[in-house]
């Protein structure tokens, strides 16, 4: 094992390498909804919501939360496409 590597090949915690290649991400922007349903909701009523989220508004599931009392608590998020002016 080379000097400075962990046995699954990553550094160690605070130890600073030279990268081997470098990749280049777009950063991607999101607006975000909160939905917050009420504990008498059934799986089925929450299952229909975000499915109609998600096929008309273009909504994908971010974070689902499940109360101990039983409300939920979900945050959607879509892509925001930003337009290039043409000319």
């Amino acid at each position: 094992m080379p000097p400075g590597r962990t046995r699954t090949g990553r550094p160690p915690y605070g130890v600073a390498t030279v990268a081997d290649h470098v990749i280049m991400v777009a950063m991607v922007e999101y607006t975000y909804l909160v939905l917050s349903l009420p504990r008498g909701t059934t799986r089925d009523t929450a299952r229909q919501i975000l499915t109609e989220h998600a096929e008309h508004g273009g909504w994908e599931i971010d974070r689902l939360r499940l109360y101990p009392d039983g409300s939920r608590r979900i945050q959607l998020r879509r892509k925001v496409i930003r337009q290039v002016r043409t000319f």
